[in-house]
């Protein structure tokens, strides 16, 4: 099979970024499968040109193994209306591409849903190769920018990607998500319950290193987020509770940030102002090198901001990636879907409040080191047995047949 997958923000594993497509498009190209992804060659989290030349449009690459083909889109600092032009242009731009007919006939269309355009356009160019069009949900838009981006469910753009969103839900002949009770809000949106497959995010585990005891003799354990700054990340809390822990006089502790986004900058403003002593910030690390710097953490935090939008649940990358690992993680958010409890892998907290996640913290760091590494060990098990890579590719597989043979 010829397989095009376009995602806007697909990313190869020597990037820190979203690398579902790439883990998926190994395993299905060791299965005998072309695959090809799609996708901009601006780099989103550094906010600059990454692929391509000056006067390059697009450029076929591969990368570790997996065919990219990268599109020139309009380069934006900041989530104004430039982010919006650079999503009309990776659209309109694969649309308008004569180069594009380098990748052969497709056999199935894959678009993702990091926006809407993008899925959009895959749609346009299943119906010009005659081809099925498969749609993969990852946000659901528009109702991500109403529930966290503060837009009124009346405004005209809202208006405009909710008619996308029903255009696509009603073309797809498979709608595959993330979320695992994404199906409700998709059939609410006019989506028919049997076009609808959950596939969640997962792990390629070969990337994972033999994971490392904890080292019991440590002074000062870490306590580590990794992963995008953003909005929805809800990292002020954080601060936050390092902030208790100065208070408190709770020294046993230093907290990290790795990554990078658009609430970074405000974040190590706000450090600096509370003097949090016990605060690091440190830059994005590639995917292929994530693993090696989640292992020097003695706890991991994951929290998500407290809203609507997670009714349907979650699926993000850097939990299964923390959990990869084998570390003990706090989970502060009240979620439909809750890995971790599930897991034994940690302490969980349906509270957003500073004092409350600070003491759940504080209990875990209390606790005896060999418990500590139980909780992690459940939660490489669960990883293995739910969430393996290529467990997920062959369900990947199978949707596409079945559309195909149809």
């Amino acid at each position: 099979m010829n397989i095009w997958i376009i995602n806007h923000y697909a990313l190869p594993i020597d990037c820190a970024g979203g690398t579902r497509h790439y883990s998926l498009s190994k395993v299905l190209k060791n299965k005998g499968h072309n695959v090809f992804i799609i996708a901009s060659s601006f780099d989103y989290l550094k906010r600059k040109e990454n692929r391509l030349k000056k006067n390059e449009l697009f450029r076929l690459q591969e990368e570790e193994g997996v065919h990219f083909f990268w599109v020139k889109t309009l380069p934006y600092k900041e989530n104004s209306l430039r982010r919006v032009l650079n999503m009309l242009s990776f659209s309109i731009n694969i649309l308008f591409s004569r180069e594009i007919s380098i990748l052969g006939k497709p056999d199935v269309i894959i678009g993702s849903s990091p926006h809407l355009f993008a899925a959009l356009a895959a749609e346009i160019l299943s119906k010009r190769y005659k081809v099925p069009f498969i749609l993969e949900v990852r946000d659901l838009w528009p109702q991500t920018l109403i529930n966290i981006g503060n837009f009124s469910a009346n405004h005209p753009f809202i208006l405009i990607l909710e008619k996308i969103e029903r255009y696509l839900y009603r073309k797809a002949q498979r709608i595959i998500t993330l979320l695992p009770l994404a199906h409700l809000h998709i059939m609410d949106k006019g989506g028919q319950k049997d076009k609808i497959v959950w596939i969640p995010n997962g792990i390629d585990l070969s990337l994972v290193p033999q994971i490392k005891p904890l080292d019991f003799r440590k002074e000062k354990l870490v306590v580590m987020y990794a992963g995008a700054h953003g909005l929805a990340n809800n990292l002020d809390i954080l601060l936050e509770v390092a902030l208790v822990f100065k208070q408190k006089g709770w020294q046993e502790v230093e907290f990290r940030f790795v990554g990078d986004g658009p609430e970074k900058p405000k974040l190590v403003k706000k450090a600096s102002s509370l003097n949090l002593d016990n605060v690091f910030f440190e830059d994005p690390v590639p995917k292929k090198n994530i693993y090696e710097k989640l292992s020097q953490a003695d706890i991991l935090f994951f929290t998500l901001e407290d809203s609507v939008l997670f009714r349907f649940g979650i699926s993000p990358n850097k939990l299964f990636d923390y959990m990869a690992v084998g570390r003990p993680i706090v989970f502060a958010a009240n979620i439909v879907n809750n890995p971790v409890e599930e897991s034994r892998g940690g302490i969980v907290l349906m509270s957003n409040d500073p004092v409350d996640v600070a003491e759940g913290i504080y209990k875990l760091v209390k606790m005896s080191p060999e418990d500590r590494w139980q909780m992690g060990l459940n939660n490489r098990k669960y990883i293995e047995e739910k969430y393996s890579i290529e467990y997920l590719a062959t369900h990947f597989e199978k949707v596409i047949n079945e559309v195909l043979n149809r």
